[in-house]
């Protein structure tokens, strides 16, 4: 490589970094904002809590519910989410919904047992 295409590839480079930089000026959003999700799953006809219920956030965000039926979630990507809730007897919920960056995100679900 001659000395002149080197100059003119360092010079491109520069060019290129400088371009880059004047692309941030402070003005754009985060690329991800997190909420944090909670809930609980009750039987959709005694009202009562289900543990051990699964709720699957975006198919990777996993927690069981507790004895309550309650779950908590620290960290879930704001925006629309979708979820799955899964438990022993019962017909699996499914939907979307929309979490709102930095505002706490309440998932509440009845569940229904299978029909027949």
């Amino acid at each position: 490589m001659s000395m002149r295409n080197v100059v003119r590839a360092f010079v491109a480079g520069i060019a290129f970094a400088v371009t880059l930089a004047g692309c941030d000026n402070g003005d754009l959003p985060p690329g991800t904002q997190f909420s944090s999700m909670q809930g609980q799953v009750l039987d959709a006809t005694t009202h009562q809590p289900i543990a051990n219920a699964t709720v699957i956030v975006d198919t990777v965000l996993t927690t069981t519910t507790d004895a309550n039926g309650a779950f908590t979630i620290a960290k879930v990507p704001s925006g629309i989410v979708d979820y799955v809730v899964r438990a022993k007897g019962y017909s699996d919920v499914s939907a979307s919904s929309n979490a709102e960056p930095g505002k706490p995100f309440t998932l509440n679900v009845s569940m229904q047992p299978p029909q027949p």
